[in-house]
C-alpha cells in the first residue's frame, strides 16, 4: 500500500517530535508506555476520511498513532473494541516485529462498552515470558458474582533477562466518584496480596492503564496508594486528557509499581531513571481540527511513558 507523500511527511514530523520527549531506546533501558485510544475499533479505509464517512479515524490516524508507540518498547492499550479493523492495521504500521497480546471482551449486560484490553510490544527489545491471565476476584459473602466490570488484564515479559509483569485496566467510569472507589480498592488490594504472595509468579509487578483517578488527597487516589503504589512524581504535572485544561483536577492514567512505606522499590533489577511523562500530539496531527474532532480520530487521551535502567 502506498503512502501519500503528506501522511509520510506528517508523520515523520510527528515521530521527530516525539523523539525530543521520549527517551531513544538503547541497550540498556526499558520504556514503559500506556495509552488510553478512543473506541479503538473499526476504521475507515481510507487516507482521509470525509464529513460523512463514520468512524473518522482512518489509515493517515493510524500511521500517526503508530509513530508514538514506536517509541515505547511496550505500550498498554485501553479501549480496544470487538472490531480489530484498526488493531490489525496499526500493527502493519508498527512493522513486522510488532506484536500484539489482546483480552477477549467482557460479556454480559453491563458496562464495559465492548472493550478489551492489550499490550503491543516490539519483539526485538522484549519479548513475552509465559504469563498471561485476567484478574478474577474471590467470592464475596454475599456478593459471589463480585467482578471488575473490565477484567484487568496482566502479562509478563522480559527485557534483557529482567522479568516484569504489567497489568492494565480500565476502571469503570461514574460521574460521582464513589461509583469508582470499590473496582479501585479491590484492584489495588488484589495487586498487593499478588505481590506479597511467596513462590508465585509475581517478579517486578506494574499496574498501567486508566484508573479514572482523581487528584492528590482525593479518597479515589488514597485507595490507589493505600496498599502501596508508588507512581512517578514526574508524572504528577502532567494533563491525561486533552480536554484536561487543569492539570490539578485528574489522574486518571497511571504507570506504578510497589514500594515500601519508606518509598524505597520493591522493583529487583529495574531502576527508575526519573524520567516520564505524556506525549502531546496535539500540534502534530490535526491542528486544524476540533479538539473533539481530533479525539475521534486519535485519543482524547495522552500516553504517558516511564524509563527504567536495566540492571544487569
Amino acid at each position: 500500500m502506498a503512502i501519500p507523500a503528506d501522511v509520510t511527511a506528517q508523520a515523520a514530523r510527528l515521530r521527530s517530535a516525539v523523539s525530543d520527549v521520549v527517551p531513544a531506546r538503547t541497550d540498556a533501558n526499558l520504556i514503559i508506555g500506556t495509552w488510553n485510544l478512543r473506541e479503538f475499533g473499526n476504521l475507515t479505509p481510507s487516507w482521509n476520511a470525509t464529513s460523512s464517512d463514520s468512524p473518522k479515524r482512518d489509515w493517515r490516524a493510524i500511521t500517526l498513532i503508530a509513530q508514538v508507540i514506536a517509541a515505547f518498547d511496550v505500550c498498554a492499550v485501553q479501549e480496544l473494541q470487538r472490531n480489530t479493523n484498526a488493531l490489525r492495521f496499526l500493527l502493519a504500521r508498527l512493522g513486522p516485529d510488532w506484536r500484539a497480546i489482546a483480552s477477549d471482551v467482557t460479556e454480559g449486560d453491563n458496562d464495559t462498552n465492548g472493550e478489551r484490553l492489550a499490550y503491543l510490544y516490539d519483539s526485538t527489545r522484549v519479548q513475552p515470558s509465559g504469563l498471561v491471565g485476567e484478574i478474577v476476584l474471590p467470592p464475596a459473602a454475599g456478593d459471589p458474582a463480585r467482578q471488575f466490570v473490565r477484567t484487568p488484564y496482566a502479562a509478563s515479559f522480559t527485557r534483557a533477562d529482567v522479568e516484569f509483569i504489567l497489568t492494565t485496566v480500565h476502571i469503570l467510569w461514574g460521574a460521582d466518584p464513589s461509583d469508582r472507589l470499590p473496582e479501585l480498592t479491590a484492584f489495588a488490594q488484589w495487586m498487593r496480596d499478588w505481590n506479597d504472595r511467596p513462590n508465585d509468579w509475581n517478579d517486578n509487578l506494574f499496574v498501567l492503564g486508566d484508573f479514572n483517578l482523581d487528584r492528590l488527597g482525593d479518597p479515589l487516589f488514597d485507595a490507589f496508594v493505600s496498599t502501596g503504589l508508588w507512581a512517578p512524581t514526574e508524572l504528577n504535572t502532567v494533563d491525561r486528557t486533552i480536554f484536561g485544561n487543569d492539570n490539578t483536577t485528574n489522574y486518571y492514567d497511571q504507570i506504578a509499581w510497589f514500594s515500601t512505606p519508606d518509598d524505597e522499590s520493591l522493583l529487583t533489577n529495574l531502576t527508575y531513571t526519573q524520567r516520564a511523562g505524556h506525549f502531546d500530539f496535539l500540534p502534530h496531527c490535526y491542528p486544524t481540527l476540533t479538539r473533539t474532532q481530533t479525539s475521534f480520530r486519535i485519543s482524547d487521551h495522552y500516553p504517558l511513558w516511564v524509563e527504567f535502567h536495566i540492571d544487569t
